[in-house]
């Protein structure tokens, strides 16, 4: 902790896509402990985070652009967007980079034109590079497309100057086109745990989650599993419907509700999936980050079946800050780092429908059983994956970065 009160005198630019929830935390808690300044290189309104799978139109309702310094940049594309890597083209980098002094640039990722302008900036510029993402081999792609990314990525990855990797399988990724050791610097996933557990706390203590129960026509003591997201493909949310009536006709079963937070395409199949069970099974739409945490406070466990394109997972997180397990694919990239054991939640073979029914009831019986466990088990996980986690790997890796640049120079 000593460390991190060190306040670090390097200049950091950092390259983001669009303002994103989970990174402006850290952008506020970085700004208090070095020189950064956030660059983003694509306004995402209302219609794009509806076009992008959340089925919506909404804008955040926590605050994505205060306590730290940002610009936005020109976006020059003919489509600009987020759903395609030339959607992001903002040449005018080369300039910032060129002009900036900048002692490290942080770039979170190389799938968008943007980053790939930045990276090659700094490179002209000698300005060393920071790159963290979240890439999995896991994720499902053609043979043909796996054997194209190859060759460049094999180039572009061990020539970057540092990699922030946030769990094992992203560093098993990084391993695996070439990266050196002494380049990787664990900076992990998180969220903002203090808000989380805070909230969640808070609806547990004044009732909104007893009141979001009732509001749903749930008896107080039913044992409530809870899918977050996006309803699209990827997700599989139709998997836990499928195994939710599989455990409704076992006697673990009993008492066993299931909510469906969020919207998107798949969502008039899921409520038609489920009609039979509409009694048990509730859709109750999209919930904006602040709602968050009275839902996992009305939940017990946490589903997540996502196929091997979910890189992380970042609700699983979530869920832990506010004391939940989850049930997660092995396909999903946080399953082999955030559930570490029984009394984190459980993971099933991502597809398997008797597997996930399995998982859902030993979850249900170990929670029921062993409560303090539980409990403790995911606050040590927390803990681990973390804000200040994460800072101390961005440290590490900008004071090796540093001393190299020192020595050859």
């Amino acid at each position: 902790m000593e460390r991190q009160s060190q306040r670090c005198e390097t200049r950091v630019g950092v390259l983001a896509s669009h303002p994103i929830q989970y990174h402006s935390p850290w952008f506020r808690y970085l700004a208090a402990r070095m020189d950064i300044e956030v660059f983003y290189g694509h306004r995402q309104g209302p219609k794009g985070q509806s076009e992008s799978g959340f089925g919506v139109e909404f804008d955040w309702d926590t605050p994505l652009l205060s306590g730290y310094r940002f610009r936005w940049l020109t976006n020059v594309s003919r489509r600009p967007g987020l759903n395609s890597f030339g959607g992001c083209d903002t040449p005018e980098i080369y300039d910032i980079v060129r002009e900036g002094r900048f002692g490290a640039f942080l770039v979170l990722g190389w799938n968008r034109k943007s980053f790939i302008q930045a990276i090659v900036a700094c490179k002209q510029q000698r300005v060393p590079v920071l790159l963290r993402g979240d890439s999995q081999l896991a994720t499902n792609r053609s043979t043909a497309k796996t054997i194209l990314k190859y060759v460049p990525y094999r180039y572009l990855l061990p020539r970057i100057d540092a990699h922030l990797y946030v769990g094992s399988r992203n560093r098993h990724y990084l391993k695996y086109y070439g990266v050196p050791d002494e380049r990787l610097f664990f900076s992990p996933h998180f969220v903002d745990n203090d808000f989380f557990a805070k909230a969640s706390q808070h609806a547990r203590t004044t009732g909104e989650d007893q009141k979001l129960r009732a509001r749903l026509g749930m008896p107080l003591s039913a044992f409530v599993f809870s899918f977050a997201g996006k309803m699209i493909p990827k997700k599989r949310p139709a998997d836990i419907i499928r195994s939710a009536i599989d455990l409704f006709r076992m006697s673990e079963g009993s008492n066993v509700h299931i909510i469906f937070a969020g919207d998107g395409p798949l969502r008039a199949d899921l409520e038609s999936l489920a009609g039979p069970y509409l009694d048990r099974i509730h859709f109750i739409g999209f919930m904006n980050q602040s709602e968050m945490p009275t839902l996992y406070a009305a939940s017990d466990a946490v589903v997540l079946p996502s196929n091997g394109e979910e890189t992380w997972g970042l609700v699983v997180n979530e869920a832990a800050a506010c004391g939940v397990p989850s049930i997660v694919s092995n396909q999903a990239g946080c399953s082999a780092d955030l559930i570490t054991g029984d009394f984190t939640g459980a993971v099933f073979s991502g597809g398997d429908i008797r597997g996930l029914t399995n998982s859902m009831a030993a979850v249900k019986r170990t929670c029921q059983a062993r409560p303090e466990q539980v409990r403790k088990g995911l606050a040590d996980t927390a803990s681990r994956y973390s804000i200040q986690s994460a800072t101390l790997g961005l440290e590490e890796a900008l004071k090796t970065v540093s001393l190299a640049k020192r020595v050859a120079a």
